[in-house]
């Protein structure tokens, strides 16, 4: 909805008391109350305080001129805080006109002042101004659609976990972070033990509520901000640990393994009776002649081992380990 006249916030800057006090009477026969100053100083400190829509501008004040005041403001202003400034002048050399533009002025009202005309200048700033905003509104609603976008192209729907596009993206920049720290980077691949059984045997649904539980505890033990859990695929996780070497990783590894065994959510048809996950590790300084698609492999076939050794355990491989599978 558009502002009538008498809503705009409108700062008079003029050092005449009798020019400001003509177009005090001007605004007032359009319902506006305007701010007034007599100084430059004053004028930016009311400015700041009260962000106006209009500011009709003395090109000559005593201390700062209308130029100066005009070039500060629009240096301290936002977007959404556009301010219409319309210089108040005499003087009528092109030069000066150009120069009140240059430093930010929108308009120009030649003094003696006509009420006709001010009155018609207002109006047109106020739906500039209201157009601006507008546009600055739509452009924060849309900055923030693209974000959710963002999110949810890179979040699984199911976990609230990365997704698998988030996990190619930021494991390769996490690599090459530690590359250039001279820093291990350790990847940790997790499998829910047996989760086709226990899908088979208990439905879906609660096959989607479990991977929901093992998921939220998987994310609480890796708190740093730079370590990234992302569900892989399926009923398979991956821990993206940076600065971190095999020991620490399969620290990680076991708390979580631990903490999810703990919970004692039972898995009739395994044969540990309850929900379970196998962890493979693997570490590596990341180099030149080094990749992590060969770090993955690793650390799956350490998996693979960790499922062959009776699952519910971690295992650590060597980089460059050959790959396997088995299924869950």
């Amino acid at each position: 909805m558009h502002k009538k006249l008498g809503e705009l916030k409108v700062l008079v800057v003029e050092d005449s008391r009798v020019t400001l006090k003509v177009l005090c009477n001007y605004l007032g026969h359009m319902g506006i109350t305007p701010l007034t100053a007599e100084l430059g100083q004053t004028a930016l400190e009311i400015y700041r305080r009260e962000r106006p829509d209009i500011i009709l501008l003395d090109a000559q004040l005593p201390d700062i001129d209308g130029f100066g005041i005009a070039k500060e403001i629009r240096g301290l202003e936002q977007k959404k805080d556009w301010t219409a400034i319309i210089f108040l002048t005499s003087m009528s050399e092109d030069a000066d006109l150009a120069r009140g533009i240059e430093v930010g002025g929108d308009d120009y009202l030649m003094k003696p002042i006509s009420e006709v005309v001010l009155k018609a200048k207002v109006a047109a700033m106020r739906r500039l101004v209201e157009m601006q905003r507008s546009l600055v509104a739509v452009t924060h609603q849309l900055n923030v659609a693209n974000k959710e976008l963002q999110r949810l192209s890179t979040t699984d729907g199911l976990t609230g976990l990365s997704n698998r596009r988030m996990y190619d993206e930021l494991s390769i920049r996490e690599w090459r972070r530690c590359e250039r720290a001279k820093k291990p980077l350790s990847l940790v691949m997790v499998d829910v033990d047996n989760f086709k059984l226990y899908n088979d045997h208990y439905g879906h649904q609660a096959g989607d509520e479990c991977l929901k539980v093992v998921a939220a505890l998987m994310k609480r033990a890796a708190p740093r901000p730079s370590d990234l859990v992302a569900r892989y695929g399926g009923e398979e996780f991956v821990f993206v640990l940076g600065e971190t070497d095999v020991d620490g990783a399969k620290w990680v590894a076991n708390l979580m393994r631990q903490r999810i065994a703990d919970l004692n959510m039972p898995h009739a048809v395994s044969p540990l009776q309850r929900v379970t996950v196998s962890c493979g590790v693997a570490s590596v300084l990341p180099g030149e002649n080094l990749s992590l698609e060969v770090l993955m492999q690793s650390a799956d076939h350490a998996l693979y081992q960790a499922k062959m050794s009776g699952r519910d355990r971690v295992e650590s491989g060597e980089y460059g380990a050959v790959n396997s599978t088995v299924n869950s």
